[in-house]
């Protein structure tokens, strides 16, 4: 029996569609994250014997017809399709199931991702050509249900399954999310096989890089974030270090060209005790002088920690610092505060470590006075670079029920982003629209990173290191335009 794993396409014509971002969007700075999710199921599916087929459309990117005509190339046998979606995209996505339907109406058709769990019956009222979602965390349901299908099983029996019986839409048991993350293949091992790393561009990171998790959930409530609340949970379970160590020495043997290592963990850093051991590891293997490494960390990160990292090849915290003003922090149910925030760039500072910093605005509680505190400390930190999005309120999050419930959001799913599949702003506030977060956003960006301080230190930067100077060119590249236009 084949499965067939499809990242869809949408929008190429515009770009490359980045549908696993946290944001999903075609953005200017020509970011194309890994489909890992996707991956990781794909790689658990092959493992256990199954013929895989495995087609990222948009890293092409391939439009629909494209798209379709590789499909009968390699996978027109397949008896299972599993496609990949995202809120924008949603519509397309069951469009191209439809299609997908039309062509080989007798095989069965699952979604998977944040979108269709949030919106199980919606999704599937919506979309006729759909005989399933896998709900939250696939990887074993999707290795399950192609057991059913392979064996004329019950699909009543598949754990976090909704399935089309007739008529009537079924809703199997919630699965337990998977605990021993060992039993899940090395994402860098897949990528080997099927997938060129070289379409792949995440700006923050020296390219080419790998993007891997060595840890699913986050313990932190934040209210917007997608992940924890609608696919993984809040409990972080880890994979082993002597795993996690692995698979950056697979990629250190595998990948002569990778100069860096994305680990997109919600929250790598936050068992202190496991961070020091993979970087004792690291350091042990002298992995840290083969290539560098970068991660998502909380601005609870101590000092000793961060010494620690910087000495086992990480270059880069990624922290979620969203807003300078403490209630709105509160509001969001952030679990930081303004205190953590000052001592983590001073820290990073002291160790080394450059950080990118992420800031968000149009949470309950922001005015224009508070868009410029959150500005202000952004300018006054001068990290090596900074986003500044509004809030952008995905299905089965706090902050999207907030804003339902207030009447807040306008529009439909295809308004999440633009015509050209840029990131569009669907929340309108009593007293700041959608134009005025999106201004703000861009008078932001262009204030931050066209002061001659910056300027001066991209070039201080690029002086000192080469890799640093092609990085800081090619993403200037890209997002000059929406710098320099007006």
């Amino acid at each position: 029996m084949k499965v067939c794993f499809i990242n869809p396409p949408f929008k190429a014509e515009y770009g490359k569609f980045s549908r696993e971002s946290r944001s999903p969007a075609i953005g200017h700075s020509g970011v194309l994250y890994y489909p890992l999710w996707l991956i990781y199921a794909a790689a658990l599916t092959e493992k256990n014997g199954f013929d895989i087929a495995f087609i990222d459309a948009p890293a092409r990117p391939w439009n629909e017809e494209q798209t379709l005509s590789y499909v009968a190339e390699v996978a027109a046998d397949s008896n299972l399709f599993v496609l990949d979606t995202s809120t924008p995209s949603i519509n397309s996505d069951l469009r191209f199931a439809d299609k997908l339907k039309q062509t080989y109406p007798n095989a069965f058709i699952v979604l998977v991702g944040t979108h269709p769990t949030a919106t199980v019956e919606e999704t599937m009222e919506n979309g006729k050509a759909v005989d399933a979602i896998a709900r939250r965390e696939y990887d074993m349901t999707i290795l399950e249900l192609a057991r059913a299908l392979e064996n004329g099983a019950e699909l009543s029996e598949v754990a976090g399954l909704s399935y089309r019986q007739h008529d009537e839409i079924k809703h199997n048991k919630d699965r337990e999310p998977l605990e021993n993350l060992d039993e899940i293949p090395m994402a860098a091992k897949f990528i080997k096989e099927h997938l060129n790393e070289y379409d792949y561009v995440f700006p923050a990171a020296t390219y080419p890089a790998i993007q891997i998790f060595t840890g699913r959930g986050c313990p932190a409530q934040c209210n917007y974030c997608v992940y924890p609340q609608v696919m993984h949970g809040h409990n972080y379970r880890k994979r082993s270090v002597e795993n996690v160590v692995a698979e950056f020495q697979y990629i250190a043997e595998n990948f002569p060209d990778v100069k860096e290592i994305v680990i997109e963990d919600d929250t790598f850093t936050i068992d202190k005790k496991r961070v020091m051991e993979i970087c004792d590891k690291l350091i042990e293997l002298k992995l840290n002088k083969r290539f560098r490494w970068l991660c998502n960390a909380r601005v609870n990160l101590d000092y000793e920690t961060m010494v620690k990292m910087k000495q086992a090849g990480c270059r880069l915290l990624i922290p979620g610092v969203e807003s300078f003003n403490q209630q709105i922090l509160k509001n969001v149910k952030k679990g930081t505060t303004i205190k953590q925030i000052e001592k983590y760039m001073a820290s990073a500072k002291k160790a080394g470590l450059l950080v990118h910093a992420c800031y968000m605005v149009g949470n309950e509680g922001e005015t224009r006075e508070t868009m410029q505190q959150t500005l202000n400390a952004a300018l006054r930190f001068n990290t090596d670079t900074a986003q500044f999005f509004p809030l952008i309120p995905y299905p089965g999050t706090g902050a999207y029920n907030w804003a339902k419930e207030n009447g807040y959001i306008s529009g439909n799913y295809d308004e999440y982003v633009h015509e050209d599949g840029t990131v569009s702003c669907v929340l309108n506030l009593p007293e700041l629209s959608a134009g005025d977060l999106v201004s703000f956003c861009a008078m932001a960006r262009k204030k931050y990173y066209l002061r001659p301080k910056y300027i001066a230190h991209r070039l201080k930067m690029g002086l000192t290191d080469k890799e640093d100077l092609k990085r800081s060119w090619k993403a200037f590249n890209k997002i000059k335009k929406s710098l320099l236009g007006r």
